[in-house]
């Protein structure tokens, strides 16, 4: 019995259910990847968003690393050309266009709230909005397209590996948001389940596992430097 609804076959679920049996793991795997898969999309759309209200909030950018922001938005521009290229059903990839509009939106306030925008930032923007439609609608050579996304998993590598290092010089992570990096460390875990049960290319599983590195530094180091000193907590005492 087919029963089939946004890519989930529901038919094996009810058949085992109407037999009054527990469904076995060939069929009800692949049902849990594609709802989480789903969840994971529906999720994306508020990602950074509570880092956007943070920023508007304080009307900072503190302790924020420009170049990492930028970076990612370069790197979620090829990741989701590369699954449009190749694809992928919308549940394994489809929170990358909403995490691409809020990247977006958060660099343009990034550099609403820093020092007067120089050549150098406007050039940068440019180019950008001159090659990402080419990218996205996939018009290059395919090796070069292989090449560009393998590239990808270094971009990502690189655009965390600046705040990083930011927040371990502060001592400190600023203005970032726990909510959104908690948000992206959870979205990356799923996303290794997810792809493997989508049998996805191996440098998309890849991707997200070297997300689950980068973003659980990144979050542990938030744990680590918003906690109030020891000074403090005995005078409150």
């Amino acid at each position: 019995m087919e029963f089939e609804i946004l890519g989930m076959n529901l038919g094996c679920v009810v058949r085992s259910l109407g037999e009054w049996k527990f469904p076995e793991g060939d069929c009800l795997l692949p049902l849990i990847s594609k709802l989480l898969g789903y969840c994971i999309v529906a999720a994306s759309t508020t990602v950074k968003v509570p880092q956007i209200y943070k920023i508007l909030k304080n009307n900072s950018v503190r302790g924020l690393s420009v170049a990492a922001f930028e970076l990612e938005v370069v790197g979620f521009t090829i990741a989701l050309s590369y699954c449009l290229h190749k694809g992928l059903p919308f549940s394994a990839y489809g929170e990358l266009l909403f995490l691409l509009i809020q990247a977006i939106v958060l660099v343009a306030i990034i550099y609403y709230y820093s020092p007067p925008v120089g050549t150098k930032t406007w050039m940068k923007a440019l180019l950008y909005c001159g090659v990402a439609p080419t990218i996205l609608a996939g018009n290059i050579d395919p090796f070069l397209f292989e090449a560009l996304y393998a590239s990808q998993h270094a971009i990502f590598f690189s655009a965390r590996v600046p705040q990083i290092w930011t927040n371990f010089k502060n001592k400190s992570t600023g203005e970032l948001s726990f909510l959104t990096c908690l948000m992206n460390f959870a979205g990356s875990m799923a996303r290794v389940f997810t792809g493997l049960q989508e049998r996805a290319p191996t440098s998309v599983v890849l991707g997200s596992v070297l997300g689950i590195l980068t973003n659980g530094t990144i979050l542990s180091q938030i744990l680590i430097y918003q906690k109030p000193p020891v000074e403090k907590q005995k005078k409150s005492q």
